[in-house]
């Protein structure tokens, strides 16, 4: 037991240095000063070589081939720290260290192009990540698919053809059920304008309905909301508008979820591997079931329609039936983060496209905002009125997140699925979701799924939750169908 425990104690400690490091990017994404940038950049760089020689340090290798698991979660322990140090191992130090200043530079550059609607700006450095991820993929790759390399990194296990396979056949059902909602008669909108401070009040309020434990995480505002940290620190941002509240409130919901699933997962786990949560499809699993299947119910817009105005007033919106549809209806309209249950997955597959190109050498960066607005031309039947709007919108690119879009349309499969089984398992749920309560699905979830962590591999994680049913994409689609051929019947 000396070699396992000596093991855990070293990996705690590089757990907790990941920490402080994900705590510097949360800073440079909410409070840090403007012209911090390039500072924060050689602070992430001096980070990172710290962190790649502590998974590279050879005494894990010894500690590996020694050491003897006590239990299940041991084993899983030991699983988790040889994917980690055989990942870690393939990439040289200085392209590690190279890639962490160079993505904390980028970032600062994307923000300055997206807000002066100017990709000639941003292009020079995207080029200069997108050739260290190809080193890094093919580091990693050891000869073998690149994308499916980088995409590792985020879904244990998926390949790029598997899940080109999953999004072709949801295209067909996702396209027709789109062009049959605006094709019909289009669902009011909400109006008005909207206190920013109400709304992240009534953020906040949504959040603790959904277990969000403010004790062990906060609330802040960022150009492009995310969750950061685990255990006992996650924190969540969102943003605001004042003539667009769901924004904000469902992007706090949305990240309560990612939040929820972290603070959820067994304490005795906490600044381990298997303390995280396993892959960013079934993280982005509880962020999707939380803001969609829960938060988008009809009976939980019942409630949300007398809180909103509560909170703001007349807000346009006749009643509760009319608000659901408000909520939940199909628009023309650019942004991912914004976009309905059904038009979101085809902004991942364009996203998925483009990335895979890029990767491949097939589509070269200079030609990147043509191809963008091209493909979204034919995909959604309107032209990209300008680069914020369109490849410039999210910020993955510009951190090296190659590998991670996928996950989110993925996310919303494993969703689909859980959705189903939660619903078999909580019979009354509408019940509780009308009187604001959604605790029976979050608890249902945190016993499920949550509380488990890394323990399982990711698509064991779906399986065993959803009763030995493994993943497939068929209870998402059958509930897109279900709720939005009843929105638009025609």
């Amino acid at each position: 037991m000396a070699a396992f425990d000596d093991l855990m104690t070293f990996t705690r400690e590089t757990e907790a240095l990941a920490q402080v490091a994900g705590r510097l990017s949360w800073d440079q994404e909410t409070v840090m000063p403007r012209g911090a940038g390039a500072q924060r950049a050689e602070e992430m760089g001096a980070m990172e070589s710290v962190l790649h020689a502590r998974r590279t340090d050879p005494r894990v290798a010894d500690w590996l081939a020694q050491a003897q698991a006590p239990d299940e979660a041991g084993a899983a322990q030991l699983r988790l720290i040889r994917r980690s140090y055989e990942r870690a191992v393939r990439v040289p130090a200085d392209l590690a260290t190279a890639l962490a200043r160079l993505t904390r530079r980028s970032q600062g550059v994307w923000a300055e192009a997206r807000a002066n609607n100017d990709f000639a700006a941003f292009a020079p450095v995207l080029t200069e990540v997108l050739t260290l991820k190809r080193e890094e993929g093919a580091a990693l790759a050891g000869g073998g698919d690149v994308y499916d390399a980088l995409l590792d990194a985020f879904e244990p296990g998926a390949t790029a053809t598997e899940l080109q396979a999953m999004f072709d056949e949801m295209r067909e059902g996702l396209v027709r059920l789109r062009l049959r909602a605006l094709e019909g008669p289009e669902l009011r909108a909400i109006s008005g304008t909207f206190d920013e401070a109400a709304q992240m009040r009534l953020s906040r309020e949504l959040a603790e309905r959904f277990g969000y434990d403010f004790t062990r995480g906060r609330i802040d505002k960022a150009v492009h909301p995310f969750s950061s940290g685990s255990g006992d620190d996650a924190r969540i941002t969102t943003r605001t508008s004042a003539d667009d509240p769901f924004n904000c409130l469902y992007s706090t919901i949305h990240e309560v979820g990612h939040a929820c699933y972290e603070q959820g997962i067994d304490r005795d786990w906490h600044l381990t591997p298997v303390g995280h949560g396993v892959s960013m499809g079934v993280h982005e699993s509880q962020s999707r079931i939380y803001e969609n299947q829960l938060g988008r119910s009809r009976a939980f817009c019942h409630f949300l329609y007398g809180r909103m105005r509560d909170a703001f007033g007349e807000i346009g919106v006749q009643d509760e039936d009319a608000f659901y549809a408000t909520v939940n209806r199909l628009h023309r309209g650019y942004i991912r983060t914004e976009a309905d249950e059904v038009q979101y997955n085809l902004h991942i597959m364009l996203r998925f496209d483009l990335e895979r190109a890029l990767v491949s050498g097939d589509l070269q960066v200079r030609d990147l905002e043509a191809a963008w607005n091209d493909r979204f031309a034919a995909d959604f039947g309107y032209p990209v009125d300008r680069p914020a709007h369109g490849v410039l919108q999210d910020v993955h690119w510009s951190v090296g997140l190659f590998g991670y879009f996928p996950t989110y349309s993925l996310g919303n499969v494993y969703a689909g699925c859980l959705h189903e089984a939660l619903r078999r398992a909580v019979p009354d749920l509408d019940d509780h979701l009308a009187q604001g309560d959604p605790t029976p699905a979050t608890d249902w979830l945190r016993a499920a799924v949550q509380r488990h962590g890394g323990l399982n591999s990711p698509r064991e994680t779906i399986t065993q939750a959803c009763g030995g049913q493994a993943p497939s994409a068929a209870p998402l689609m059958a509930y897109l169908e279900e709720k939005f051929g009843d929105l638009y019947p025609g």
